[in-house]
């Protein structure tokens, strides 16, 4: 999938969740990002979604699902009074639990109240409390709505067999949690040691003691994309934060991201943010 083509949006990098609600436009664009995000439905008559190639029509109270680095848009639906929860991949990433339940739920992408009525209750129930906590002034907030997003993901679990019909609809990985949790391994050093010397892919699949050939498929098919496309959107991530620091050159943040080359770091730069880093550091500075 050409990625590129369609908007990007990136996650408020100090925060790992984030919650909104009230918007008076009916659509949003396709558009993809790195965090993943929970919609409840608003009422109305239409309420239409769209996940990678599924549409959905949905009623008040259903559930979209929407899992890091898929596309997705609102194509007409009550965004006044619907709820956007988003919360960060990193914060997701740092726990094999909440990754062992992405990989068993990516084509999930629903829950329809009239289908799980019981367990649409129950998650509607920590939405609120995630809403109550969210517009408060605790300072802790952050941490509880996490905590929460935590049992929204296991709440899910718990209801597994009822949702079998769904997860059997879908394309299935096929790959033990052995396996999941060597690929997290290979993902979470990758994302510590970017300027190590050989971050290739066969130097992964060494280390997670697979053939690069399955490394490659396996990859793939969880983070739905290739493995040097997503190394780079990592790279990416890493020089955007960079580069909102003071007192770094470009070449700085290029070589602490592990592009090995300026002009390589501007052109993944120029495909995911459609402008040069020296643009992108201005822009943000204007804020």
């Amino acid at each position: 999938m050409d990625y590129s083509k369609y908007e990007i949006y990136d996650f408020n990098n100090i925060s790992a969740f984030n919650m909104s609600t009230g918007y008076k436009e009916r659509s949003y664009q396709m558009h993809w990002h790195s965090y993943g995000e929970i919609l409840l439905v608003g009422p109305g008559r239409i309420n239409i979604f769209k996940v990678n190639q599924d549409t959905y029509n949905l009623v008040e109270g259903d559930f979209v699902l929407i899992w890091p680095m898929e596309m997705h848009a609102i194509i007409d639906a009550d965004r006044k009074e619907s709820m956007v929860i988003q919360f960060s991949n990193a914060f997701v990433n740092s726990m094999f639990g909440l990754q062992r339940i992405m990989h068993l739920y990516r084509n999930l992408h629903v829950i329809c109240i009239n289908s799980h009525p019981e367990l649409a209750a129950k998650l509607k129930e920590l939405t609120d409390r995630m809403k109550e906590i969210f517009y408060s002034d605790r300072t802790d907030r952050e941490i509880r709505c996490c905590m929460l997003v935590m049992e929204f993901m296991l709440t899910l679990d718990e209801y597994r067999s009822e949702l079998d019909e769904e997860l059997k609809a879908g394309e299935h990985y096929g790959y033990t949690d052995d396996v999941v949790r060597r690929l997290i391994m290979v993902t979470d050093y990758i994302k510590n040691n970017l300027t190590a010397d050989d971050l290739s892919q066969a130097a992964m699949a060494r280390m997670a003691g697979i053939s690069r050939d399955y490394f490659s498929r396996m990859f793939k098919s969880v983070t739905g994309m290739n493995y040097s496309k997503w190394l780079n959107m990592i790279r990416f991530e890493k020089a955007s934060e960079l580069l909102t620091q003071e007192g770094r050159t470009l070449t700085e943040v290029a070589m602490l991201s592990g592009f090995k080359s300026i002009p390589s770091f501007n052109r993944v730069f120029r495909e995911e943010k459609g402008m040069a880093p020296g643009e992108y550091r201005a822009l943000f500075m204007q804020k």
